[in-house]
């Protein structure tokens, strides 16, 4: 039991870090300019442009705008995640 509250506080100390907050910014940029790439997923996901369904279409805008800015980041965290973290 000790173990798995050790786990659970782990987990959520690494939710609430900075880090975390962008690594998990950074996926969501990435795997919605993905998902923009694929029809039947873009019309369904990223067709509505306001509202909370928005946020979907905006990361996939950035995503695609600014791809070498997003790669870069994406490859800088991998790194600090990696070797020094």
């Amino acid at each position: 039991m000790r173990l798995g509250g050790q786990l659970m506080l782990c987990c959520l100390s690494i939710v609430y870090s900075f880090d975390g907050i962008l690594v998990f910014g950074i996926l969501f940029i990435c795997t919605c300019a993905y998902l923009k790439k694929v029809p039947r997923l873009n019309n369904w996901l990223l067709s509505e442009k306001k509202g909370v369904w928005g946020v979907f279409y905006k990361a996939a805008v950035i995503g695609t705008r600014l791809h070498i800015a997003v790669a870069l980041s994406c490859l800088s965290m991998a790194f600090y995640v990696v070797f020094l973290k």
